[in-house]
C-alpha cells in the first residue's frame, strides 16, 4: 500500500492551497474530493466571478473585519495574505481587477480561470487528486491519525492528514458537515454552526408588497431587547419573506446568533440626516409641490412601493394635497422615514448562507501552523475552523491563509510547538 506524507481530505479552496503548497515543498501528498470534480464551491463564489480576495492592505483591520476571532489568522495573515494571494495567481497567469470596497476579481469575471489555476498547479506539484472519494471515517491510535477509511472500501495513510472539508453551507455543492462529526469523535470541540452570509427572514406581513425593491445607503441597526447591538450603513434588497444585499448578509452573522423573540430591524432611510434636518427638507418638498397630491410629491425621496407601505402603516392617506398635512402627519411619516421597525424572525438556512459561522473550536488549533493541540497529526484549515468574514473576499482569504499555512506545517514536519 502506497504511503503519503501528506492526505488532504476536502478539495475546495483551503484543501486545494493546502494541498499544492505541501506538494511543492516535496512532500508525496494525496488530495480526497467526495465530489467528481474539485472546487465546486469556488465555482459558485461572488456569483460565479469569485471574490478571491480583498485589497486591504492593514492586517489588523483586515483580521479585525472578522470578528473576535479574528486574531487568531493574523499569523497567517502575514505569511499569506492578500497581496500573496494577488501575487500568486498573476504569477500564473490570471490577469485581476480590484473593484469597490477592494474587492479583486479575475479580470475576466470567471471564477473557472481561478480553479484552472489552481488545477494546473496541483498537478505541477506532483498532487495525487483522487475525485469521487468520500471519507467514511479517520482512524486514531494514540494521539495520531493511523489511517482514512472510505467510504467506497479501501485505506489511506499518511505521515499527516489535513482536514479542509468546508461547512454545510451551500450543501448542494457537497458540504454536509462530516468533518465536524470526525473531529468530535477525534477528541476536539465544535462550537455550534450556524448559517452566515444568509437573507434575513422577517415576521411582518407587509414585507412581501415590498419584494424586489433594491435601497442603497441604507442605515440598518439591529435591537435586542431595545438594546443595539450593532448598527451600519450599506445597501439592501426586499425578498418575499425578508430582507437580502450586501449590508444585511454581513449583519446575518450577528443575527444568527440572536433569538427571534425581541429582536429587531431598525431602518433608516435617510442616515445622512437627523430627524429635524429631514423634517425641514421635507417641508421644502411641500412648499415646492404646492397642492400637488402627498405621493406624487414624495416621489423623488422614497420608492411608490416604499411610501405605500409606509402610509398604509401611519394611515396616511397618499391623495390628499400637500398642503392638507398637518404637522402631526408629516413628524410621525418623518419618525418612520428614520426608524422602520421590522421583527426579526431567523436566518435562512444553511441552503441559502454563503458561509458557516461556528466550527472547530480554535483554541484547540495552533494558529501558526493549524496543526491540532488534540491530534498530533491532524492540521485544519477553512470553513471548518470557527472563523468567518463578511462579504467582500474575507472568506476566500480565511482558506488561502489557512490552507497555505497547514500544507506549509504538515510538508516541513513542523508539527510539534
Amino acid at each position: 500500500m502506497k504511503h503519503y506524507d501528506v492526505a488532504v481530505v476536502g478539495g475546495g479552496p483551503a484543501g486545494m492551497m493546502a494541498a499544492l503548497r505541501a506538494g511543492e515543498l516535496g512532500a508525496r501528498v494525496i488530495l480526497l474530493e467526495k465530489n467528481q470534480r474539485l472546487g465546486i464551491k469556488l465555482l459558485a463564489t461572488g456569483g460565479g466571478r469569485c471574490n478571491l480576495t480583498n485589497q486591504l492592505e492593514d492586517k489588523k483591520e483586515f483580521a479585525g473585519r472578522l470578528g473576535l476571532n479574528g486574531k487568531f489568522l493574523f499569523s497567517a495573515l502575514h505569511r499569506f495574505g492578500p497581496e500573496e494571494t494577488m501575487d500568486f495567481f498573476k504569477e500564473r497567469g490570471l490577469p485581476l481587477r480590484v473593484e469597490g470596497d477592494k474587492r479583486v476579481f479575475p479580470k475576466s469575471g470567471q471564477a473557472a480561470d481561478v480553479l484552472k489555476i489552481l488545477s494546473a498547479y496541483l498537478k505541477e506539484s506532483k498532487v495525487e487528486v483522487r475525485l469521487d472519494s468520500p471519507v467514511k471515517a479517520l482512524v486514531k491510535t494514540g494521539d495520531k491519525i493511523e489511517k482514512i477509511v472510505l467510504a467506497g472500501g479501501g485505506e489511506i495513510r499518511a505521515d499527516k492528514y489535513i482536514i479542509t472539508t468546508g461547512g454545510r453551507s451551500y450543501p448542494a455543492t457537497g458540504s454536509s458537515g462530516d468533518g465536524y462529526e470526525w473531529l468530535k469523535k477525534l477528541g476536539h470541540t465544535v462550537v455550534p454552526v450556524r448559517p452566515a452570509l444568509a437573507p434575513v427572514l422577517i415576521k411582518n406581513f407587509f414585507i412581501k408588497n415590498l419584494e424586489g425593491l433594491s435601497l442603497s445607503n441604507i442605515g440598518i441597526g439591529v435591537y435586542a431587547g431595545n438594546k443595539k447591538i450593532i448598527k451600519k450603513i450599506g445597501d439592501l434588497l426586499f425578498t418575499a419573506g425578508g430582507l437580502s444585499g450586501p449590508a444585511i448578509l454581513d449583519l446575518s452573522r450577528v443575527l444568527s446568533g440572536l433569538p427571534s423573540g425581541g429582536t429587531e430591524i431598525r431602518l433608516d432611510f435617510f442616515p445622512d440626516l437627523t430627524e429635524d434636518e429631514l423634517d425641514k427638507k421635507i417641508q421644502g418638498v411641500f412648499r415646492a409641490g404646492n397642492n400637488k397630491l402627498l405621493k406624487n410629491v414624495l416621489a423623488g425621496l422614497v420608492p411608490a412601493r416604499l411610501f405605500s407601505v409606509l402610509a398604509d402603516l401611519l394611515k396616511i392617506d397618499g391623495d390628499k394635497p400637500v398642503n392638507t398635512v398637518a404637522r402631526p402627519e408629516r413628524r410621525r411619516l418623518v419618525e418612520l422615514f428614520k426608524n422602520f421597525s421590522l421583527v426579526f424572525n431567523k436566518v435562512a438556512g444553511f441552503d441559502q448562507a454563503m458561509v458557516t459561522a461556528g466550527g472547530l473550536d480554535l483554541k484547540e488549533v495552533d494558529p501558526k501552523t493549524m496543526r491540532s493541540k488534540i491530534v498530533d497529526n491532524l492540521f485544519l484549515a477553512g470553513e471548518i475552523l470557527d472563523l468567518d468574514g463578511p462579504t467582500g473576499g474575507f472568506n476566500l482569504q480565511i482558506a488561502w491563509s489557512t490552507g497555505y499555512a497547514a500544507g506549509t506545517a504538515a510538508a516541513a514536519g513542523n508539527y510539534r510547538t
